[in-house]
């Protein structure tokens, strides 16, 4: 799974989101891309679901770029243990989304296979989407 190389600290705090998205918030390298609606964190296996299924889609002919990365510790404690004695350790890593975020880019392909393939992307993340194209 993806996971940071290195980290100054293993453990974080949930943090606030702002409202808006201000970075990562056009399509800068495809003509399709897949955009949040909502804030939520994506999961690193989740990436890599979408990342087989773009990997699958885009075999010789297409392109496709990953524009998040997990990059925030989320951390688990395990079943059946009292409150109290600390944090827990940490499980996975997520990636941090606010609305208007574009998460994935896709080009090479026809418009009705890269809606397709955004189509089955978006069902694989735990947040709600929408698709734009260039255009928009």
């Amino acid at each position: 799974m993806l996971a940071p190389k290195r980290q100054k600290y293993r453990k974080q705090f949930r943090g606030i989101w702002k409202r808006l998205a201000t970075k990562g918030d056009k399509l800068n390298f495809g003509n399709y891309g897949l955009k949040t609606v909502v804030t939520g964190w994506i999961k690193d296996k989740e990436i890599e679901a979408s990342r087989v299924v773009f990997a699958r889609a885009t075999k010789k002919f297409g392109k496709f770029w990953i524009r998040i990365f997990p990059d925030k510790p989320y951390t688990k404690k395990p079943p059946e243990v009292t409150m109290g004695s600390g944090k827990g350790d940490v499980a996975f890593f997520v990636a941090s989304v606010t609305p208007g975020r574009v998460l994935f880019e896709i080009d090479g392909l026809s418009k009705d296979e890269s809606l397709e393939v955004l189509r089955n992307v978006s069902s694989k993340l735990s947040v709600k989407t929408k698709v734009v194209t260039k255009s928009t």
